[in-house]
């Protein structure tokens, strides 16, 4: 019989790779989303579209207990993959309220209805290198001290000592994921790898001129979403849960990434790029860097697509998508 997984956040880049990842390992795989995004397929299940007749997706609201409660009674899932937040730091600073409520309760919400409905369903929380924040140490690992400088941030903190809690308290399978940026085709584009790689697709086809940035001087790991969700998955076959940094050990700054993305169509981004002010943030994260050796050794975990590949496969795929708009 094949194992049940339910992932919160399925129609997001994580959730669409990982959805795909189960799929391909023989799971029958559930999905938690608004009612909205099945009002409104077009634009909100497009990242799952080619298998979403493989899917099985419930409305439901991350900030609504009973809605969660309900699903997990209906679904009673063998894994539970918590993916969905609201995640992107800058805007984290504009709306705090909505940013904290959703990614707390939202955690707490799922950790409790797995406590009285399925206490024996695995769990994983997506936590994010953003909880390092003001770094006291480079690379950081599992036991790096965290100083959060984004509401963001601050509730992925929050969500990982739930999680950690839970799995003590009441002895939930339950693990974090401490990722770092990790990117694909599939990335949203409010994030800057994203803005990036579609404008260098747009300037380069002549649908615009120029590419406004922030903090170029910004430094991140940053991997690929496809390998990542390979590491969440391992996470909860392991005999024990524990939580495990996810990154590839490499930091490049935002103008590193400008810079291969421009050259990859031919092009100097010295004569595109504008720095912005208006998108600094108001407390800056300078470098992220990860130390993965312990999913290394526990996981046999390794990235498997470098920078260089990861700029390129961006960048092309963006180029395909304009032509055909």
């Amino acid at each position: 019989m094949s194992k049940k997984a339910l992932i919160t956040g399925i129609t997001g880049q994580d959730g669409s790779y990982l959805a795909e990842f189960l799929l391909s390992k023989g799971y029958e795989v559930h999905g938690i989303i608004r009612r909205v995004a099945l009002e409104d397929p077009e634009h909100r299940l497009w990242r799952i579209r080619h298998i979403q007749d493989k899917l099985i997706l419930h409305a439901g609201c991350l900030e609504n207990y009973v809605s969660i409660f309900n699903a997990l009674e209906k679904i009673m899932p063998d894994e539970c993959y918590h993916l969905a937040a609201q995640s992107f730091v800058s805007y984290s600073f504009e709306d705090e309220s909505s940013t904290i409520n959703t990614n707390v309760n939202g955690t707490h919400f799922v950790l409790s209805a797995l406590k009285e409905r399925a206490p024996k369903c695995k769990f994983y929380f997506a936590a994010s290198s953003e909880m390092f924040g003001l770094v006291r140490q480079t690379p950081q690992n599992e036991n790096t001290p965290f100083h959060p400088r984004s509401p963001y941030g601050i509730s992925k903190v929050t969500g990982f000592h739930l999680t950690q809690n839970y799995r003590e308290a009441y002895n939930l399978f339950a693990c974090s994921g401490i990722l770092f940026n990790h990117e694909s085709p599939r990335r949203g584009f409010e994030f800057v790898t994203r803005k990036i790689s579609n404008n260098v697709a747009r300037i380069k086809l002549g649908l615009t001129k120029k590419l406004y940035l922030g903090n170029l001087d910004a430094r991140r790991d940053w991997g690929y979403a496809g390998d990542y969700v390979r590491a969440i998955w391992l996470m909860l076959q392991q005999n024990e849960p524990d939580d495990y940094v996810i990154a590839t050990g490499k930091s490049y700054s935002v103008r590193e990434f400008a810079e291969l993305a421009f050259k990859t169509v031919g092009l100097n981004w010295k004569d595109y790029v504008v720095a912005d002010k208006k998108f600094y943030r108001p407390a800056e994260v300078n470098e992220l860097k990860g130390d993965f050796s312990k999913a290394k050794k526990e996981l046999n975990w390794n990235p498997s697509v470098n920078f260089e590949n990861l700029v390129k496969m961006m960048v092309e795929a963006d180029i395909e998508r304009n032509k055909k708009l």
